[in-house]
C-alpha cells in the first residue's frame, strides 16, 4: 500500500480538515432581529460589462433583494451579510493545486465561460469575479447554521453545483454546496443530508463529491 493511501495519512488529512472547520470564522452569531436571509451587495458581479457575454445574470442576486425590499416584503436592515471564505476555509474541500489554478486568468475564463476574462490581470479577476464567489460561499456555509437554529434559511447567492473539489465549470468556481455539508457534519452534528437540486442543469459537482458518501442523498430535478 502506498503512503498516500495509508490509514495514518488519511487520518491526518481528516484531522486537518476538521481543525480548519473548527477554526473558521464563517459561523458567527446572528442577532435575533435579523432574518435567516443571507445576502451581500458584493455578490453581484460587474466586470466592465463583459459579464453580459454570459447568459447567466450576474446581478440577479441584488435585483432579487431590491424587488423584495421595494415591494415591502423585506427590510434591508434585517438581512445577514456573510464573511468571505478564506483560503483555509476553501481548503476544507479544494486542493492547493486547484486553488492555485484560479490564479490563472485563462483558467478562470474557462470556468466562467467568458473568454475575454483570460486577457485581464489575475488581480482584477480575483477582485471582480472570484471575490464575489467567495462571499457567496461564506453565505452558503452560514445558511446551514442559521437553518438549524431558526428552522429555515436562504442564501440569495451560491448553489455552485457544477464545481467539485478538483474541477470548476459552468460559472461555478468554488464547491460551496460540498463545503457547506462538510461544515455541517463537523460543526452542527448533522449525520445525514439530502441535496435537492432543482436547477435546469444536472448538479455534477456535488454529485461527484458525494456519489460514494453514504451520509448524503442526492436528488436532481434535471430532466
Amino acid at each position: 500500500m502506498s503512503s498516500s493511501s495509508s490509514p495514518s495519512v488519511t487520518t491526518d488529512a481528516e484531522t486537518l480538515k476538521r481543525n480548519r472547520i473548527l477554526s473558521s470564522k464563517l459561523y458567527f452569531d446572528i442577532p435575533i432581529f435579523k432574518l435567516p436571509l443571507i445576502y451581500s451587495p458584493d455578490y453581484d458581479i460587474s466586470f466592465l460589462g463583459i459579464e453580459k457575454l454570459h447568459p447567466f445574470d450576474s446581478s440577479k442576486w441584488g435585483r432579487i433583494c431590491q424587488f423584495l425590499s421595494s415591494e415591502g416584503f423585506l427590510d434591508k436592515n434585517c438581512i445577514v451579510e456573510p464573511l468571505e471564505a478564506s483560503k483555509e476555509d476553501l481548503l476544507v474541500v479544494h486542493s492547493e493545486s486547484y486553488l492555485k489554478s484560479l490564479q490563472s486568468s485563462p483558467n478562470v475564463s474557462i470556468i466562467i465561460e467568458v473568454p475575454p476574462v483570460a486577457l485581464f490581470p489575475n488581480c482584477l479577476v480575483q477582485r471582480k469575479v472570484l471575490y464575489p464567489f467567495r462571499k457567496q460561499v461564506g453565505g452558503t456555509i452560514l445558511a446551514a447554521k442559521l437553518a438549524k437554529e431558526r428552522g429555515w434559511a436562504i442564501n440569495v447567492g451560491g448553489g455552485f453545483h457544477h464545481c467539485s473539489a478538483d474541477e470548476g465549470g459552468g460559472f461555478c468556481a468554488y464547491a460551496d454546496i460540498s463545503l457547506c455539508i462538510h461544515y455541517a457534519f463537523v460543526q452542527l452534528n448533522i449525520s445525514r443530508v439530502m441535496i435537492i437540486d432543482l436547477d435546469a442543469h444536472q448538479g455534477n459537482g456535488h454529485e461527484k463529491d458525494f456519489s460514494s458518501d453514504s451520509r448524503s442523498c442526492l436528488y436532481s430535478g434535471y430532466v
